[in-house]
């Protein structure tokens, strides 16, 4: 299988600091969050321990997340189809996913994870996922199988969730409210997907570029990007990895990229991967409007 592709880059220009900012020098910490590289980018004089508190934050919400970590909290209710006392970060996460879930009609679905497998053991074997085990898998999926409960998490047999969709913006989230709680600012995080406290150290809002073309100045914002290519299953590059939980089909490549900006991270990621599978900006834009309050923009590319 392909690794996933980057979407999203920061422009070189934003880190070239005047001659008076000298003081107010870059520090770039990088690491992995959820099998994408990650990067923290500040300004300060403590700044290896602020961002060795991050990653420490970023390893212990893998061990939330993951579905590579066999004891992680959403491995285990993958495996046991339940989970008693659930991590907080896991319900809160399930219940911003099931809001999109609602906003997309049922477009962004978590439970496509069965699906997602059978399309990686095809991959694995290089062949393309058969048809009845496609349908086989589709038994399995669905939102409504799932119980969500303070104290408990419940999945009907067979069934298995993937946040791959959300989770990466979810822990920028985290990672950034952690950050404000210490009274920081001026700060960027990359988890996979982009979210800023405030603007450059250096003043001006952070300039990120898109792969699809153009670009996004972020001060205080998210930003996601989804693309249907962006990693695929098959060595010719044409099957996507976002899949549709109405067919069981990967996404079709009308688009090269969506991004979508955001207040947070995790709804903005959460609705950029859903809106690979819409057909038109207007239903992409019609499914923003649940969040309006979130402020939340869409750039599409085609």
């Amino acid at each position: 299988m392909t690794t996933r592709r980057r979407f999203l880059a920061i422009s070189a220009a934003a880190f070239a600091l005047p001659a008076a900012a000298k003081s107010q020098q870059v520090y770039t910490w990088s690491g992995m969050a959820l099998g994408a590289r990650a990067t923290i980018r500040l300004a300060h004089a403590d700044a290896p321990a602020i961002t060795a508190r991050a990653a420490a934050e970023i390893e212990r919400l893998e061990d939330v997340f993951s579905l590579y970590r066999r004891n992680s909290a959403l491995s285990r209710l993958n495996q046991n189809g339940a989970l008693g006392a659930p991590p907080f970060e896991l319900l809160e996460c399930l219940s911003l996913a099931g809001a999109v879930h609602q906003a997309t009609g049922g477009l962004f679905d978590p439970t496509v994870q069965p699906l997602w497998a059978v399309y990686a053991e095809a991959a694995v074997q290089s062949q393309t996922p058969d048809a009845q085990k496609i349908d086989a898998a589709m038994a399995m999926t669905g939102w409504e199988g799932m119980s969500l409960e303070a104290d408990r998490i419940s999945l009907r047999p067979g069934m298995a969730l993937t946040l791959n969709g959300i989770a990466q913006g979810y822990i920028a989230d985290r990672i950034a409210g952690l950050l404000e709680g210490e009274g920081l600012q001026d700060i960027l995080i990359d988890t996979g997907e982009f979210r800023a406290i405030g603007q450059q150290p250096q003043g001006g809002a952070w300039p990120v570029s898109l792969a699809q073309g153009g670009g996004v100045a972020l001060t205080s914002r998210a930003l996601a990007t989804s693309a249907p290519l962006g990693t695929f299953f098959d060595p010719a590059g044409t099957l996507g990895h976002i899949l549709d939980p109405r067919t069981g089909l990967t996404a079709a490549p009308r688009w090269r990229g969506i991004s979508i900006s955001s207040g947070s991270a995790a709804l903005a990621d959460g609705l950029s991967t859903a809106a690979c599978l819409m057909e038109t900006r207007e239903q992409i834009e019609a499914s923003l409007v649940t969040f309006r309050d979130s402020r939340l923009e869409s750039a599409v590319s085609t």
